[in-house]
């Protein structure tokens, strides 16, 4: 794998019969990175890729967003028969700006150049040449021929000077923030997040940071996890929203969730708190609390008041349950949830009522 640090140049821009030239990004600096010819399917590549566009947002070196040209990737295919020592002829196709795409141009070429073999037609079909691959069609088209090396007259730009690399560079580059493997294994192991869970934190950076503000606000791990993959993520999504505009804050969510462990709200109150964040501007969790009405209640007395009175209106059921009909339990929670609003804490509904049944 190999590194070749470039300019970038002018974008092609083809509408109908004719080309414009958009020289925007002209100049701009490029990280070219090569890598071995080692991949032997489009999964592999597309893996590849996705750690390799990772990695560089992790470490801040591109915000690699494909959409705009700062991640763009061009694809070598070449076929080899089995037992076939030599590669085939290396097919290169150019500025491909999704995962997606380089799974189907991959995918696409590899047929073509099988299919001109087994056809006996190789040679004349296969050559070394750039090409495009052309969205709407789902195919890729001959762009120009593949220049060898010494086709491009590489020689020492006079306007560059030589670029020494001194050892407190080398050192200060060694220097680098927690990458995705790392992050995944200590929340596995320190934290007992699920595998699963871990790695779909840890693809997106400003997931994994939010994550982590989160725990440093009181959050339990394995509560954060739900809440922010599912009950945040789904209402971004639903939204149109990502985590990078989201209106709910790390420290405000982290905080929510805590009271969830605490016992000061409900599972249920707290998404009904996390609604009103979204429409609104997120704001001190205490006084939602308050202005909201979802304190949740674990005082034994207030709780016990509702299920005596629970209990007296539903004395056929009661006697049901003792006789051995143990499903009505749930009711008996139920009902006394509902009489609550949904503000009695479960488990002390659970707890007391188990008393009082015998």
């Amino acid at each position: 794998t190999q590194a070749h640090l470039e300019a970038d140049a002018g974008k092609n821009m083809h509408e109908g019969n004719h080309s414009k030239v958009d020289l925007n990004r002209a100049g701009t600096p490029l990280l070219e990175i090569v890598s071995d010819p080692d991949m032997r399917s489009s999964d592999e590549a597309v893996a590849y890729l996705k750690k390799l566009h990772s990695t560089v947002r992790y470490l801040d070196i591109s915000d690699a967003n494909m959409q705009e040209g700062s991640f763009r990737c061009d694809v070598n295919v070449s076929i080899r028969p089995k037992g076939q020592e030599a590669f085939g002829t290396r097919v290169e196709i150019k500025n491909i700006n999704s995962f997606r795409f380089v799974a189907a141009a991959i995918a696409y070429e590899v047929q073509r150049q099988t299919e001109a073999y087994e056809d006996g037609v190789y040679e004349q079909e296969v050559h070394q040449e750039t090409r495009l691959w052309n969205v709407d069609e789902g195919v890729t088209k001959s762009m120009r021929g593949k220049e060898e090396a010494a086709d491009y007259r590489y020689f020492p730009d006079p306007d560059l000077r030589p670029l020494i690399v001194t050892d407190e560079m080398i050192a200060e580059a060694k220097i680098m923030p927690e990458l995705p493997d790392t992050k995944v294994k200590r929340y596995v192991e320190e934290l007992g997040v699920k595998s699963v869970d871990a790695h779909v934190i840890t693809s997106d950076k400003e997931m994994a940071y939010y994550f982590e503000e989160m725990l440093d606000n009181g959050a339990v791990p394995k509560t954060a996890v739900t809440w922010l993959t599912s009950e945040l993520l789904g209402r971004l999504n639903k939204a149109g929203l990502s985590m990078e505009n989201t209106p709910v804050d790390a420290k405000t969510l982290g905080t929510l969730v805590s009271k969830i462990s605490d016992s000061t709200i409900s599972g249920s109150g707290a998404k009904e708190i996390l609604d009103h964040m979204m429409e609104n501007e997120s704001r001190d969790i205490d006084a939602l609390i308050e202005e909201l009405g979802l304190a949740q209640v674990s005082d034994d007395g207030a709780i016990l008041v509702i299920i005596d009175e629970i209990l007296a209106a539903n004395q056929d059921k009661v006697e049901q349950y003792k006789s051995g009909k143990d499903k009505l339990f749930g009711f008996f929670v139920g009902q006394t949830m509902k009489a609550s609003k949904g503000s009695a804490n479960p488990a002390k509904v659970n707890e007391l009522l188990k008393q009082r049944l015998g």
